[in-house]
């Protein structure tokens, strides 16, 4: 079975609206004890799965949760186990799941994981479920973690669709320790009946309402944060081996698997801010996320009917108010500390990190955000067949003139780089940026080791310019930092000598992409 379900944050200035609206006299509230189980090794959690034991009403049901869309979506397999027996097992301790269950069941990616756990229960001769007392038969497994959740739920109709809406607060308990624990404050949106069309329609309209924050973090995930000692996740890279691009892809269903591949990156660090996070990586990560889906929506905006250009005025600016915060970090952790090992003297830049009147926090959490969020998991999920009538034309050769444009672009302005003004620069900076991420969405479209090749000849060049970028950003900052700070002159001179030379360094990495073989 596949579950459809957003996940939202609840600001705390919200709390006592929200519950009104959920805890309505239809509502439902239920304690929901849920153990969840690994093995030493972490497989499950490491291949992305969830196995859990939990009470629902009367009935003791053992859950598998795995894959899904990364986004909104994941598959779900339910035992009903004997209520007795399960009891019992909680009872003496004895408790531990029933792999034999799911001995022809098809997982994608975690199979592996469940076989071999499946394996362990085999070897020790015992194939016994929850009530087994045999040590040796269950060692393979252990309960991790337990979630202690007071659940209200009420039902939302839509026209013929109906969406179960979850109101959570409790704690996620350390399997071992139950003094360690974080807390759980969500609430979840359901699909029950009717298409996604309803669920997104809902759950915008209580966004919008209550300032809901998407969040990727699963009670699973929860927990082994909590074994982790963590708050967060660490920041999400882009991920390729996730890119589900075919050669013979239309343009809609290419523009579809390009945008789900960026909110894998975008989503999780965006859910990290939401949640409070600090870490510089995560707001790096969302700006590298945001940069790549923007890179997309322009040159690929003719492939998708569907594509809103609302979007991208939204995720501008977000980048840009990001941008602002990571620009003063980087003096902070990078070029400061470059410019002392150089001999300069001290400068402090946190006070113009930590006084922006837009954090990063802030930006994320901002409603136009958090809505087109929404928008663009609900484009993910939506049919490229219903998109208009330019499914029949194929992407891989209209992506092919674009890149070829781009390239010639990028290699016209190679010999005279240094001669440019700075604006030029930073456009050519930019499309460089751009022809690398384009090249990276098609790249399962053509053989693996051409379009690694012709990456390896754009990535220095991006390193170069991107160091070059960052002198200039620095040099105008240390620059305005001189009129508090006379120990900023020592940047601005160091900035200065270095600036026609650092332009000359980038001419020349430039000229290498020349060389670089084609593969479109």
């Amino acid at each position: 079975m596949q579950e459809i379900e957003l996940k939202f944050l609840v600001p705390e200035y919200k709390v006592g609206a929200l519950l009104r609206q959920v805890n309505i006299k239809s509502a439902k509230t239920s304690q929901l004890a849920a153990h969840y189980f690994d093995n030493i090794d972490k497989d499950l959690a490491q291949s992305g799965a969830a196995l859990r034991i939990r009470k629902e009403g009367d009935n003791w049901v053992q859950t598998l949760k795995s894959g899904g869309d990364g986004l909104a979506s994941r598959l779900e397999d339910n035992t009903i186990l004997d209520a007795e027996a399960t009891a019992d097992a909680l009872a003496h301790n004895t408790l531990v799941p029933d792999v034999s269950v799911y001995a022809d069941t098809k997982i994608p990616k975690q199979i592996k994981a469940i076989k071999k756990l499946i394996a362990g229960q085999d070897s020790a001769g015992d194939k016994a479920g929850t009530a087994a007392g045999d040590e040796n038969a269950v060692s393979a497994l252990k309960c991790q973690y337990i979630t202690d959740v007071t659940r209200i739920t009420r039902l939302v109709k839509k026209e013929d669709a109906t969406i179960e809406v979850a109101y959570d607060e409790g704690l996620v308990i350390h399997g071992e320790d139950v003094n360690q624990s974080q807390a759980i404050h969500e609430i979840e949106f359901e699909l029950l009946q009717g298409t996604p069309d309803a669920l997104f329609d809902i759950a915008k309209l209580w966004c919008k309402r209550y300032q809901l924050c998407i969040s990727t973090v699963t009670k699973a995930e929860r927990g082994g944060l909590l074994l982790a000692n963590r708050q967060h996740a660490i920041a999400t890279k882009a991920d390729l081996s996730q890119l589900t691009v075919r050669a013979e892809m239309s343009q809609p269903q290419f523009m579809r698997a390009v945008v789900h591949n960026c909110m894998l990156q975008i989503l999780p660090n965006a859910s990290a801010i939401a949640a409070g996070s600090e870490d510089g990586n995560h707001v790096h990560q969302l700006r590298v996320g945001v940069r790549r889906l923007r890179t997309a929506l322009k040159f690929f905006a003719g492939f998708s009917a569907d594509i809103n250009p609302e979007w991208t005025p939204v995720l501008k600016q977000t980048f840009s108010l990001l941008g602002e915060y990571r620009d003063r970090e980087i003096l902070q952790i990078k070029t400061q500390p470059m410019l002392e090992a150089l001999g300069g003297p001290h400068v402090d830049w946190s006070p113009e990190r930590d006084t922006l009147s837009v954090m990063p926090v802030d930006a994320v959490r901002a409603n136009d955000f958090q809505m087109t969020l929404l928008d663009l998991i609900h484009y993910t999920m939506s049919s490229p067949e219903q998109d208009s009538a330019m499914n029949a034309k194929p992407a891989k050769q209209a992506i092919a003139k674009i890149m070829t444009k781009l390239y010639n672009k990028i290699s016209g302005a190679s010999g005279h780089f240094a001669e440019l003004d700075i604006e030029a620069q930073h456009d050519v900076r930019k499309r460089l940026k751009s022809l690398r991420y384009i090249s990276e969405f098609i790249a399962p479209m053509y053989k693996k080791s051409a379009t690694k090749t012709f990456l390896t000849y754009l990535e220095p060049a991006q390193d170069v310019l991107g160091e070059y970028n960052d002198a200039l950003v620095g040099h105008d900052f240390y620059q305005d930092k001189t009129k508090v700070n006379p120990n900023a002159w020592f940047a601005v001179g160091y900035f200065g000598a270095e600036e026609k030379h650092a332009a000359r360094h980038c001419a020349q990495s430039l000229t290498t992409i020349k060389d670089a073989p084609i593969f479109w």
